[in-house]
């Protein structure tokens, strides 16, 4: 497949010599393949380094406060993509609709708030299980914000994916008895709050795609979450040791990567498209719970998990079949 000379990313590439060998070496090497396939990679690796992402955050909200885990986290987001800006100018970055940047970064940023809060609570296995539920939100949202026709396939999948949710969730309150703050079903549902709000955020992405180069998504998000967390980690601020500055150093570079990734996906297929590799996450998730903290992922994890990603491939299936009966028509 030749490159698209319109291709925002190419273009900017030219500026930025060693980028853009390694867009063309990756191009290359995925010529031959279809533009879902490639989204699917794309999705697969943001999978790992969001994975390796989460692990490492997770150990460092146990020594400090979430908020200010927070904002290193996106704070070196941006540190790592300044030698990008540097190369290839200011103008290279400057997005076209700056309001809707922000606006997505504060939706990000509500997220992460709930996210962030409830991480160091949670095993990792069961984080990732509770997000499989955001591809159902992404439906449900698109279907009520952007009017998307919601078909019987795409409720059956909600529901379904409602059943592999309350499978997760379900043990965690039978331990606990109750939902006082303390409790791992309290925590629990802290994390099931984000999943909608993320869903939310990754719709703006969609949309944001369609005029901004995936440099500056990734660019402004990492900025305008950094300046959303900063009043809230201050006043819980306290001096990091030199391992949990390399972690957030390193945090910051997986997360934009991770971003990277997700966002290049979007532009060769849609959304639905690429949640057929999501429950691999649940497996990165669970090695490295286990490798990192000791923790084993219960079987109603791993059983909700399977549920939900079975509910989603089955209706991207259905969504692709979908598709191209409507183009076979046109």
């Amino acid at each position: 497949m030749p490159a698209d000379p319109a291709d925002p990313l190419l273009s900017v590439s030219n500026q930025r010599p060693w980028t853009a060998r390694l867009q063309g070496a990756i191009h290359d090497r995925t010529a031959h393949l279809s533009p879902t396939t490639r989204a699917l990679l794309w999705s697969m690796g943001a999978g790992i380094f969001f994975s390796l992402l989460n692990a490492i955050a997770r150990s460092l909200t146990q020594h400090l406060h979430p908020m200010q885990a927070q904002f290193l986290r996106y704070l070196f987001g941006v540190v790592v993509m300044l030698p990008l800006l540097w190369q290839a100018g200011l103008a290279a970055y400057t997005p076209k609709r700056v309001g809707a940047q922000f606006v997505r970064g504060a939706v990000h940023a509500l997220g992460l708030i709930l996210w962030f809060t409830a991480l160091p609570r949670i095993p990792l296995a069961d984080m990732t299980a509770i997000g499989f539920t955001g591809p159902i939100f992404i439906m449900v949202g698109a279907f009520v914000f952007l009017g998307e026709p919601m078909r019987w396939e795409r409720w059956l999948a909600t529901a379904v994916g409602f059943v592999g949710m309350l499978l997760v969730l379900g043990p965690a309150f039978s331990r606990q008895g109750g939902l006082s703050s303390g409790d791992s079903g309290w925590w629990h549902l802290v994390m099931l709050a984000s999943a909608p709000v993320f869903a939310a955020s990754y719709l703006l992405t969609k949309a944001l795609t369609r005029t901004e180069t995936t440099e500056v998504i990734v660019f402004w998000q990492a900025l305008s979450v950094t300046l959303f967390s900063l009043p809230l980690a201050l006043p819980v601020w306290q001096m990091p040791s030199a391992w949990q500055w390399t972690a957030f150093a390193l945090c910051g570079l997986l997360g934009s990567l991770g971003h990277y990734c997700l966002a290049r996906s979007y532009r060769f297929a849609d959304i639905s498209a690429t949640q057929s590799v999501k429950f691999l996450d649940l497996i990165w998730a669970a090695l490295l719970g286990f490798i990192v903290f000791a923790d084993l992922p219960s079987a109603s994890t791993l059983l909700g998990g399977a549920v939900i990603s079975v509910a989603t491939i089955w209706l991207a299936r259905r969504e692709s079949k979908a598709l191209q009966r409507t183009l076979g028509q046109a």
